[in-house]
């Protein structure tokens, strides 16, 4: 107590004076300070991505995958081979019967080109298809370059479209539209079959094929559709043309099947050709012995006669004048 009565300790129990009591509180506290730091830091470091390193180290040649020198070394030495064959041509060799090393290699772990399915085909081969797009045994479907395959594909005129998908794992899938024999074209002597675009599709070898309309000429074969119109405006006189010879790239004659020829315009050839279905009807004209029928002109019809006609027609004119001279000397 001090001197006014008052007791200057807590009246407690517990051990007797103040430096005893308070001794524990700090060590308690010491080590609760202490928790609390380890505890910050233990959540501060992972935040930041801190780690600390393990002071036990490993041997190198446990961290090393086992065989790892033997691989390295059968890598090197196969690389020095192939070098080697790349050199003495030996490689281009085997290029040519097994395809590229990754061909091998694909084809080893199951990725070869085993099926090639080809939907659209019409007159083309499957065997010269797959030549056409440069496809055999020696591919895998791994490497396999469907874009160039379809470029290969569309050089070919006879095909309009082409469509190429991998199917995983060996099966390649073409889908072709191929180009419709509509025409034949004769240039220089030669006989084409052509699309009606124009495009040429190939050498005229197929007799089947003999009846398709048969153009002449320079440019001929991009004006097919044309020609094929005039023969339709032709109706009953269809059967008796044989040709159309596009004339200066402007005009057609067509070549009728008894050797006349029919001179027909620039513009409005339909309708000259319907002109000249309604003059055969009427005066008979094809059966006459006329080589010639200019139909470009609108107004008229110039007609050039055979040489037999031509004589024919001087035979007649001398008779009719010799009896014009007798009726007159009468």
């Amino acid at each position: 107590m001090d001197r006014g009565g008052r007791v200057v300790e807590p009246l407690s129990a517990g051990p007797a004076g103040g430096t005893a009591a308070r001794a524990p509180r700090q060590q308690a506290g010491g080590r609760l300070a202490g928790l609390s730091l380890r505890l910050l830091r233990s959540m501060a470091l992972p935040r930041f991505g801190f780690r600390r390193r393990s002071s036990v180290s490993v041997p190198f040649a446990r961290r090393v995958p086992r065989l790892a020198g033997t691989c390295l070394a059968l890598g090197f030495f196969a690389a020095i081979g192939a070098y080697g064959l790349v050199l003495n041509g030996s490689y281009a060799d085997f290029k040519d019967a097994y395809g590229d090393l990754r061909d091998v290699a694909a084809r080893a772990v199951g990725f070869g080109l085993d099926k090639v399915t080809i939907s659209g085909i019409a007159r083309l081969g499957e065997a010269e298809l797959l030549r056409t797009a440069g496809l055999s045994s020696r591919n895998s479907l791994v490497f396999l370059d469907v874009a160039h395959v379809r470029r290969r594909l569309m050089e070919d005129p006879s095909i309009k479209s082409a469509e190429v998908r991998k199917l995983y794992p060996h099966e390649l899938l073409i889908n072709i539209v191929e180009r419709e024999p509509f025409a034949l074209w004769q240039l220089n002597g030669d006989l084409y079959v052509v699309a009606e675009d124009g495009t040429q599709i190939d050498q005229m070898r197929d007799p089947s094929l003999v009846d398709l309309p048969l153009v002449v000429g320079e440019g001929a074969n991009l004006k097919a559709a044309d020609y094929v119109s005039l023969l339709e405006a032709a109706g009953p006189l269809r059967s008796k043309i044989r040709a159309g010879m596009l004339i200066s790239g402007r005009r057609w004659t067509l070549k009728m099947t008894n050797g006349l020829d029919i001179r027909l315009p620039e513009e409005g050839a339909a309708a000259a050709v319907r002109r000249l279905v309604r003059l055969d009807r009427e005066a008979g004209l094809l059966n006459k012995d006329v080589l010639t029928v200019d139909l470009r002109m609108p107004d008229r019809i110039v007609l050039r006669l055979t040489e037999e006609a031509v004589a024919a027609r001087a035979e007649n004119t001398k008779k009719k004048l010799q009896r014009g001279v007798k009726g007159i000397d009468t």
